[in-house]
């Protein structure tokens, strides 16, 4: 087995100063935190929200953030379009017995809003940290330089002096609200015609996620998964099955908790609901590497070192029986998907975490 070496870092290309701001602000490392209110805030908002100064923030496939420039046509839009739609939602659900629930409590159901801590999803974190404690270093969005294409999403900035602090609405930008000037016709006068401009966007109308102070209220569950990563239900099996790995070896780790090393990681999540931490053991693990000829780094007394995302993915891998070598050409694989001649027991699974 491979030692350790040193000086080794991956940040998934994100900035490292980024991440370390997004982490010095983790809520549980504060004694100020309290729970925010979002009929209070919906009440408060009603009779200033046309003064509100709004501010358009796009962010990358990779959480990098940047500025937008909006015309003052445009700024006169912002409010019906980003504003009108959560307020009605929000006062009109009060008056029908809308309710507030944690997130991690159950599923989205009829009259209920969810509600998570900010500080459950990293990469939420990573993109407001930009905003909170990194602005200075925010470029602007240039169509040559950062490409449509790799946008993921908007973040929308709301303040206003009666406010203590800002608002954030954040969206899902899917590929087909993105278009290149190059790529696209202009309908006028009946005809098409070419559109002269870099590009266009289209800002979705439905609600999806608003932050208030360190609470994100979730309307779309499926739009928390997809932009940055974060599925209760899924985590909360994730980390069980983490629990039951570092019971069953002998890790060395630089993180907090083997937990926070799959927040905001989906692949190693998903990989995780139906993986069985109890079908090996150590010794048995690191002679299947050797024999596929997969290399982990020991430490002096024998642990496995996870040093970043790349070693925790390879022993995940390992783990759930995703490398092998064939016995009819001997070429060796890791395999993306696999299927059990016989699935697991599920209530057995269920047992297993609980």
């Amino acid at each position: 087995m491979a030692q350790a070496k040193s000086g080794e870092d991956t940040l998934d290309d994100k900035p490292k100063d980024i991440i370390e701001e997004a982490n010095a602000e983790k809520p549980e490392q504060n004694d100020d935190y309290e729970v925010s209110d979002v009929f209070l805030w919906a009440n408060n908002l009603v009779p200033i929200k046309e003064d509100l100064r709004i501010e358009i923030f796009l962010f990358n496939k990779n959480y990098v953030v940047y500025k937008t420039n909006v015309s003052k046509e445009l700024r006169r839009t912002l409010e019906p379009l980003l504003i009108d739609n959560l307020l009605e939602y929000v006062l009109t659900g009060a008056e029908e017995g809308l309710i507030v629930r944690e997130f991690e409590e159950g599923e989205a159901e009829g009259k209920v809003l969810q509600r998570t801590r900010l500080k459950n999803v990293d990469s939420a974190r990573v993109v407001l940290s930009w905003l909170k404690t990194q602005e200075h270093e925010i470029e602007s969005f240039v169509e040559e330089e950062h490409d449509f294409k790799r946008i993921k999403g908007v973040v929308v900035r709301c303040s206003h002096p009666e406010l203590k602090k800002p608002f954030y609405i954040i969206k899902s930008l899917p590929g087909s609200s993105l278009m290149k000037g190059s790529t696209a016709w202009l309908m006028k006068d009946g005809k098409f015609v070419p559109f002269d401009a870099d590009g266009s966007l289209q800002i979705p109308a439905d609600n999806q996620l608003l932050v208030l102070d360190q609470d994100i209220y979730v309307f779309n569950p499926a739009k928390l998964e997809s932009l940055f990563g974060y599925n209760a239900k899924k985590y909360g099996i994730a980390v069980a099955k983490m629990k039951m790995i570092g019971e069953t070896f002998s890790l060395s780790y630089q993180e907090e908790s083997l937990e926070s090393m799959v927040k905001g990681k989906k692949a190693l999540v998903n990989k995780l609901q139906k993986l069985d931490p109890t079908i090996t053991n150590q010794e048995k693990l690191l002679e299947h590497a050797d024999e596929i000829g997969i290399e982990l780094m020991l430490d002096d007394k024998g642990a496995i070192i996870l040093m970043d995302d790349k070693d925790l993915t390879k022993f995940v891998n390992l783990l759930n029986d995703d490398y092998m070598e064939s016995p009819l050409s001997g070429l060796r694989y890791e395999i993306k998907s696999k299927k059990l001649l016989k699935e697991p027991d599920e209530e057995e699974l269920l047992k297993q975490v609980l």
